[in-house]
């Protein structure tokens, strides 16, 4: 029954040209994995963390956009927090990653943006923090990207410092938009429309209610998989097969938890991220920028302290495996409603991305016999 009642509300979402929050993977009533979301399917599950969007759609030649993840509402300068970067595949441009992997925190707000826009990214964010923050002479400015040539006109360099700046004002903790929005506007996944997409879980009580939340920049290509079943296989859109003839691309993840974790564990954590790529049908290709950011809010990193000694509280070892179930498993979900809330888009030259084509989808997991008996 809930397959037909999500099914007429795809078609009513098409109808009307919904925006990207139409229905998400979990609104057909599918599930990924055994632990539940937290209470909005999405990174800001995570309490305090704040996401925020400006998306840049002008006339047939620009679409692209900026996505800001902020850890915590203070002054992330002054209180930083423990991170980690993972890096599956190096082509790209993280800025920020070396020092965060040398002294394991972050300082600033994370940006995600196209390619060929970092470096105004990391000047707003410096902007930023000088203005906050008064005889400070040292900022490690974090921005992600991905390359949305293809649909976007990215030697325009359109994304200015003050669009930066929109994007972290109008952060908040609500639910996040997802699909063809911010720093996903151009981007393309298993060659259809990808986006922004997110995802959580949340851990039960006798693994201490722990929340794990993930927020994917999708651009990347495989042989997409949806709960197993071989979707692109099934529908002929996969590397060699589909009209982009390539797999090259990048995806950025971004993980919050509010688990006391240490540097080190967040990086372990963070490796995990890549397994729930892998399981959407991913092969981190040769041209492919694979990052992952891992942060915890558990525990703020004072800038200044008069104790010499950081004694603060950190999980076990040995208590981080229902963790790492958890970021696989959100990882896998973001991915897939960054495709399932996508809008078909004309851009650049003309090129137009199709969206993911539901309808077929559904038809392939019912023959795999994955839709939801109710």
């Amino acid at each position: 029954m809930k397959y037909i009642f999500s099914l007429l509300l795809f078609l009513t979402c098409s109808v009307f040209n919904a925006t990207p929050q139409c229905l998400t993977f979990r609104d057909y009533g599918f599930s990924i994995g055994v632990l539940p979301p937290g209470q909005d399917n999405s990174i800001t599950d995570v309490y305090g963390v704040l996401v925020g969007h400006f998306t840049l759609n002008k006339n047939k030649n620009i679409r692209t956009g900026v996505t800001a993840i902020l850890p915590h509402t203070g002054n992330i300068f002054m209180e930083k927090v423990p991170a980690a970067v993972y890096v599956a595949n190096g082509f790209g441009k993280l800025t920020g990653s070396t020092q965060i992997q040398e002294l394991g925190n972050i300082e600033t707000p994370i940006i995600l943006t196209n390619t060929l826009s970092v470096p105004v990214a990391a000047e707003a964010l410096i902007e930023y923090s000088l203005k906050k923050n008064e005889n400070i002479i040292s900022v490690n400015p974090v921005v992600g990207e991905t390359n949305d040539s293809y649909l976007n006109d990215i030697r325009g360099l359109h994304i200015k410092k003050r669009h930066v700046i929109a994007a972290i004002e109008n952060a908040s903790s609500n639910k996040v938009m997802q699909g063809s929005i911010g720093a996903g506007t151009g981007t393309v996944c298993f060659g259809y429309k990808g986006g922004i997409g997110t995802s959580s879980r949340k851990l039960p009580a006798n693994m201490n209610s722990y929340t794990v939340g993930v927020l994917v920049q999708t651009n990347f290509g495989g042989i997409l998989q949806i709960d197993g079943v071989p979707v692109g296989e099934e529908l002929k859109q996969y590397y060699f097969a589909d009209k982009l003839k390539q797999a090259d691309g990048s995806c950025m993840i971004i993980v919050a938890t509010d688990a006391p974790l240490n540097s080190r564990n967040l990086l372990r954590l963070a490796k995990r991220a890549m397994l729930g790529l892998a399981h959407t049908g991913g092969i981190s290709s040769n041209g492919s920028g694979d990052y992952v950011i891992t942060f915890s809010t558990a525990n703020k990193i004072s800038h200044r302290s008069d104790s010499p000694i950081d004694t603060t509280a950190t999980l076990r070892n040995d208590q981080m495996s229902s963790l790492f179930l958890a970021v696989i498993e959100a990882t896998e979900e973001a991915i897939l409603n960054s495709l399932f809330t996508a809008e078909t888009t004309i851009g650049y030259k003309d090129h137009k991305i199709e969206k993911l084509q539901i309808e077929k989808v559904l038809n392939v997991m019912k023959k795999y016999n994955r839709i939801p008996s109710k």
